[in-house]
């Protein structure tokens, strides 16, 4: 009766400009001799419904009939929407389906979202169709350098790729003290080796001083932390980077520092007075003090972490001002900011963070950490205008990540196809295109441990140390990961590998999932399976900007296409099938004669019985002629 995602039902599909039309159009049985059809409109935020007469415009087939109206978006955010129709059966209402953006006739439902976005906004383009990798400083690759100044309370190991520390001290205290010398010169000299990745992106986790080797406990965000290096370093490591071709993404941890810092100084480590020492310190007004000075407002009330006011004027001239910290290192030569715990961030601060850094450089990417669909997100009783415009350019795509795991570990893929195709309705479409789909990050377990062995659970740090896979376990663990990397690298958005994950890393959670590189035990297979990925996600700009759209996805089988129309009206699609089971799987996929057919990999095209092999899978390159 109306589906969501198809064009001849809402054109256009998907989030709109604002200002744009959107023509709706249903499809009724005749049998129930419809007399009037109303789509009913509710603006988020609003109880206030607005009805449009919908008017009959002919007939579908011979026992169905066309009812339309269209719909014009006053406002920028969310409308949600149903259809009622008059028949000779009394008042229906048409509510959307679990799956497919589809309705049924039905008393109550699910709404339709409709998301309306500044259409004048601009996103940087230099992401699109680009490959990101994550890296964990610390653990990334130790230049062999000589570290200068290094503070006090650091435990600086010459153990490379043992087991991070994780046991409480005497005190019980997990201090996070322990570093094993992995700097800004040792990223500059992996370059080579990222490019040969096909990276075009470095996100960073935070490199600014701070005394916990995870860094989100910022003690000076001026200053690049001792043991990684200096601002020469990050200097030069940006500029060598832009040779080729690869850009660096900050990590800015604005919501909280930490509190042994120069702005808080607790722990007494710095000569100057911080927030903690005394009212008359400059930074006394960025905290929320309950009763000063030990009671005081924390990051989910660990002490460590004094919550910072966003909105202070002080705070926020220190971080978005003329002078200030996000366009400090911009110009120094990032990037861009992914933004940490972006939902605890007010939007006041968010509009003056992206001000800044569009005023630094209108090409600066803003990122933000949101685990749910960020479309919709509520967050402190508010629904968040993340993606209207002039707050973040994309978000960490976790849903993404939660569907391939899911598919791929035995979830009806069906469901985690509707999950995917939500994002990719709900979110604009220059949003989509610069998402960072990750499988994996510093705060998730290692992909193939995910894939292959034991949930963790309510397992604690001491049954997670140590675990590694059979190699039993291994071997399904890698076949999986080859097909979860495959989606990873053509659904819509940019793949973003964590560090490690190339070469077949394992761990469960932090810190086990922050483990050295290991440069000295690398799975060449796999890492010649990502390189091969990047070859082809380069090779074809149909990855760049495209649209997406389900084939089939039933029992073990996740198929999708790419596609879009060309400037001679011919359709370019790129199909994406891939078979979770350990047995063959036949896909009821058919083109028509005429349509010329490149096989890229995997399994070939045969129109008899297109069959994938046990954890196989195919891509086709498809032209389809104009008709």
């Amino acid at each position: 009766m109306f589906n969501s995602r198809d064009p001849q039902y809402k054109n256009p599909v998907g989030a709109s400009k604002l200002g744009e039309q959107i023509h709706f159009k249903i499809s009724l049985p005749r049998a129930i001799s419809c007399s009037a059809a109303w789509l009913i409109v509710e603006k988020d935020g609003t109880r206030e419904k607005r009805l449009f007469d919908m008017f009959w415009c002919g007939m579908k087939n011979d026992n169905e009939e066309w009812w339309e109206c269209d719909f014009t978006p006053a406002n920028t955010g969310l409308y949600f929407y149903y259809f009622e129709v008059k028949t000779s059966r009394g008042h229906k209402t048409m509510f959307r389906d679990n799956i497919g953006g589809v309705s049924t006739i039905t008393p109550n439902g699910n709404r339709w979202q409709q998301t309306v976005y500044d259409g004048t906004y601009k996103n940087p383009e230099w992401l699109k169709g680009g490959i990101m990798y994550q890296i964990f400083p610390d653990r990334f690759y130790n230049s062999g350098t000589k570290k200068h100044d290094i503070p006090d309370g650091r435990i600086m190991r010459d153990d490379w790729g043992a087991e991070p520390g994780w046991r409480p001290n005497e005190k019980g205290e997990v201090l996070c003290n322990d570093y094993f010398g992995g700097d800004l010169k040792g990223i500059e000299m992996k370059l080579p080796y990222l490019k040969s990745l096909g990276v075009t992106c470095i996100y960073l986790n935070p490199i600014f001083e701070a005394h916990s080797n995870h860094r989100y406990n910022t003690a000076d965000y001026s200053k690049i932390d001792p043991v990684l290096g200096d601002e020469e370093d990050f200097r030069s490591l940006c500029k060598e980077a832009k040779k080729l071709g690869i850009h660096i993404l900050l990590d800015g941890v604005f919501s909280h520092t930490g509190s042994d810092s120069i702005y808080f100084n607790k722990e007494g480590r710095y000569p100057s007075d911080g927030a903690y020492n005394s009212k008359k310190s400059p930074f006394f007004n960025w905290y929320n003090f309950r009763e000063w000075p030990e009671n005081y407002e924390c990051w989910w009330d660990f002490t460590t972490l004094p919550n910072v006011k966003e909105t202070n004027p002080e705070y926020n001239e220190y971080i978005n001002g003329a002078d200030g910290i996000v366009k400090k290192w911009l110009d120094a030569g990032a990037s861009g900011w992914r933004l940490d715990v972006a939902d605890e961030l007010p939007d006041e601060f968010l509009y003056n963070l992206n001000k800044a850094a569009k005023e630094a450089n209108p090409d600066a990417l803003i990122l933000g950490e949101v685990w749910e669909d960020a479309s919709n997100k509520s967050a402190y009783g508010e629904r968040r205008k993340y993606l209207l415009g002039n707050q973040l350019d994309s978000v960490m795509n976790y849903p993404f990540r939660e569907a391939i795991i899911g598919f791929l570990n035995g979830e009806h893929s069906s469901m985690m196809m509707e999950m995917i195709e939500n994002i990719v309705e709900n979110y604009p479409p220059h949003v989509v295109k610069n998402l960072m789909n990750h499988i994996g990050t510093h705060d998730t377990e290692r992909i193939i441990t995910m894939l292959a062995d034991e949930p963790t659970g309510i397992n604690g740090r001491e049954w997670q140390s140590g675990r590694v896979l059979s190699k039993e376990k291994y071997e399904l663990g890698l076949a999986k990961l080859r097909l979860a990397a495959l989606l990873q690298y053509t659904l819509p958005g940019v793949p973003c590998i964590y560090y490690g994950d190339e070469i077949g890393m394992q761990g469960y959670k932090d810190p086990f999932c922050r483990k050295c590189f290991e440069w000295e035990n690398i799975n060449s297979s796999l890492l010649y399976w990502y390189k091969r990925l990047g070859i082809f996600r380069t090779s074809y700009s149909i990855f760049q900007e495209s649209g997406f759209r389900n084939v089939y996805s039933h029992g073990n089988v996740m198929s999708f296409e790419r596609y879009r129309t060309l400037d001679n009206g011919d359709e370019e699609i790129m199909l994406v099938a891939v078979n979770r089971a350990d047995g063959n799987a036949t896909i009821p996929i058919k083109y028509d004669e005429d349509a010329v057919i490149e096989h890229v990999m995997g399994a070939s095209y045969d129109k008899k019985s297109y069959r994938l092999s046990p954890y196989g899978f195919s891509v086709l390159h498809i032209i389809k002629k104009k008709k």
